[in-house]
């Protein structure tokens, strides 16, 4: 809505127009009411009217001086002077102020104020409209730039290097590789970009967002720059310098992605790591140092938040993490059963710090740890359960936007701790300590064969006695809670993964497929390959 304020040292006009005006219905709001041009002008300066109603003759400072100062800090102001006086000097110096309408108190027909705003707000909309539509055109315009630009230095590097004249001529029109000069290449990534994406429409607005930041930032910087969106989640930066600068070229490079780092915190919230490469005095070497940049997964994968680092040459990870599989699922099962979230972030911190040092590849650190919840899904049912915890095909798709090992194990961290929520939410309550414990073993014990006497000896409790004791809590036999739980774990694993169902007769601790298949066909009423489908 735009905003009026009303000045007349005559309270009984400010009044009635505040009460006859239908301001809400006009799109307008009444912010301001004052007696004095003074005071009306303090208010001013905290905020600033579309619409200025005055009287002329006032106390402490009259309406012409009122205008004349409001005009100077808003030029698109519309002014209308309600005053006693009809002299013609008034009415000229209102003219000289680009007054919209001059109104005599005596005269003053409420409904002709009531078209005059009508008319103010008409224009205003108007103008905004106007200024929208050419801001649209400006941007298609910027757009269409960026995109030619973009489609040029992807087809540099993807494609081969046939005429370095021609590539130099077009380098120059960016202002690149001018006599004398080198360009040094930088590659930015987005950090946690599974999050930052949710909070744009389309990766074409995200990445739109940040080539407009780009472009007025770095016509501030101390070295010229050239900003080209490679991807929705890559971006590079081409400095150009004269060599022999007393200042390092690479300090001064990295002061200004420290720059460029604040200034996306700032205004987008979003977080950027980068790798700068090496200099550049031809086309050449220039596609030579991009492919290094793009290509360089692993170096990026050990980035840590937000750093600036240089560009390693040949930089060697080793296998050998799934081999520890069984140690890391063994702790991290044990604290998720003990809903100790505490003992989760100490191990998600423990072994993400073991793989940093060892640097395993990237690709089997993401199998290990899709594996690890997947295979804590299965075996804490948490698909039984958990609403809020991802499916094992949302968690295979969500994994795939983790390009560095921190943001990985944050997302990793955040996974298991949802697996005690939900376990929480929607575990059975029992008030015995003795169920509790009991289903606790049950859950953990699902992979081989539970008898009843050896729970009741886990618990020091006669058979017998748990038995009659089990069946009154539950409702079931111990029998008949154990064979509900492995028929629900053989749904999770006949749903989610592709074990013939030999394989999961075994992981489930039946000896007799042929007694698994009569068992799951009582409960389900099918049999594992039609309940498969």
């Amino acid at each position: 809505m735009y905003k009026v304020m009303l000045v007349d040292d005559d309270y009984p006009v400010i009044e009635l127009l505040s009460e006859v005006v239908d301001w809400e219905k006009l799109g307008l709001v009444l912010y301001g009411k004052h007696e004095n041009g003074l005071a009306a002008w303090e208010h001013v300066q905290e905020e600033i009217p579309d619409i200025l109603v005055t009287d002329i003759g006032m106390p402490k400072m009259d309406g012409l001086e009122l205008a004349q100062r409001v005009k100077k800090l808003n030029p698109s102001v519309r002014i209308v002077i309600l005053s006693c006086h009809s002299e013609f000097q008034y009415a000229q110096q209102a003219m000289r102020l680009d007054v919209q309408d001059y109104l005599l108190k005596d005269q003053l027909d409420p409904e002709e104020l009531v078209q005059l705003l009508q008319k103010f707000k008409n224009g205003f909309d108007g103008e905004r409209q106007m200024l929208s539509e050419q801001n649209r055109m400006k941007r298609m315009v910027s757009e269409t730039q960026d995109l030619r630009k973009e489609k040029l230095f992807r087809e540099f590097v993807q494609q081969p290097l046939i005429s370095a004249e021609q590539w130099q001529r077009d380098f120059g029109s960016y202002g690149l590789f001018q006599p004398g000069e080198l360009c040094l290449p930088v590659a930015s990534f987005i950090e946690s970009y599974n999050l930052i994406k949710n909070r744009f429409d389309s990766d074409q607005t995200l990445h739109f967002a940040i080539s407009n930041v780009m472009e007025e930032l770095l016509a501030e910087l101390p070295l010229r720059v050239v900003h080209i969106g490679y991807s929705s989640r890559q971006s590079l930066l081409l400095f150009a310098f004269k060599p022999g600068l007393k200042q390092n070229v690479y300090d001064q490079v990295q002061s200004s992605l420290q720059t460029v780092q604040r200034t996306l915190g700032q205004v987008l919230k979003i977080q950027m790591a980068f790798l700068i490469g090496t200099s550049c005095d031809n086309p050449q070497l220039l596609k030579q140092a991009l492919c290094n940049l793009l290509k360089a997964d692993e170096q990026r994968f050990y980035l840590s938040k937000g750093e600036v680092t240089k560009w390693q040459k040949d930089t060697e990870n080793v296998s050998g993490l799934l081999t520890m599989y069984d140690q890391a699922a063994a702790e991290i099962r044990e604290a998720l059963m003990a809903k100790d979230g505490g003992k989760i972030g100490i191990l998600a911190g423990k072994w993400e710090a073991h793989i940093r040092t060892e640097r395993y590849t990237s690709e089997e650190v993401r199998d290990w740890v899709l594996k690890l919840l997947i295979d804590m899904r299965l075996k804490l049912h948490a698909m039984l359960f958990a609403s809020q915890a991802l499916t094992a095909e949302k968690l295979h798709k969500e994994i795939v936007y983790f390009d560095s090992l921190w943001g990985l194990f944050e997302w990793f961290h955040t996974q298991l701790l949802s697996y005690i929520a939900a376990r929480d939410e929607a575990l059975p309550v029992s008030k015995r300590r003795e169920v509790s414990e009991a289903r606790k073993y049950v859950s953990m014990n699902l992979g081989k064969r539970i008898t009843l006497e050896e729970v009741a000896a886990h618990l020091h409790m006669n058979p017998s006695y748990f038995s009659r004791f089990f069946k009154k809590e539950t409702g079931l036999t111990f029998i008949e809670y154990v064979t509900d739980q492995k028929i629900e774990r053989a749904k999770e694993l006949l749903d989610q993964t592709n074990y013939y169902v030999s394989e999961i007769c075994e992981m489930l601790g039946y000896d007799n497929q042929s007694y698994f298949i009569k068992t799951f066909k009582a409960q389900t009423g099918l049999t594992p390959t039609e309940y498969r489908g």
